[in-house]
């Protein structure tokens, strides 16, 4: 008979993860706080604008957090049907690159704004999004993470962003409209 590996179900092994999480949006925070605000807008090739471009790659990203919960949901074998785990991976990384130039145009160009209670919101949520981002980045390969880690800091993840849909691209669409 074989000893089974001890696997430990505390939250010593995700120490790191969040620690470093919590560093990377509170330093998101800091940065876009006492940053000076460039106004440099991010050319992306096919945008009219910097708030197009922002809105509509933070709906992609947004469409593809909706493939990342269902395929997680096939992976954990909620959904009765087997959506390859490559499908996830992708989806992840396509999203994550989709949130690169948006999150650099809000905090070079723009930083961490508090006048206006959605942008607050959305300036707070893009820290919190970024921090749970690394810590579930971190948490992926620690076998001897508790259970819940990551459908908890994937679902805090997606909740993030859709806040920071909502608080960005929903409020683009329904009061500039639906430019390109």
């Amino acid at each position: 008979m074989t000893a089974l590996p001890h696997q430990s179900r505390g939250l010593t092994p995700l120490l790191v993860p969040l620690l470093a999480g919590g560093l990377a949006a509170l330093a998101l925070g800091v940065y876009g706080r006492v940053h000076t605000p460039t106004g440099f807008a991010v050319g992306v090739a096919g945008f009219s604008g910097a708030l197009p471009m922002k809105a509509w790659l933070t709906t992609g990203a947004f469409v593809l957090a909706i493939v990342q919960v269902v395929s997680a949901l096939s992976m954990w074998g909620r959904l009765g049907v087997t959506i390859p785990p490559g499908v996830h991976r992708w989806s992840g990384r396509i999203a994550f690159l989709l949130t690169i130039p948006v999150a650099f145009h809000c905090l070079y160009a723009l930083g961490l704004q508090y006048d206006v209670p959605r942008v607050l919101a959305h300036s707070l949520l893009g820290c919190f999004f970024y921090g749970v981002f690394t810590a579930k980045m971190l948490a992926l390969p620690k076998h001897d993470a508790p259970g819940w880690t990551l459908p908890v800091l994937g679902g805090l993840a997606f909740t993030a962003l859709i806040g920071l849909w909502l608080t960005s691209s929903f409020w683009f669409f329904a009061v500039i409209g639906f430019k390109v």
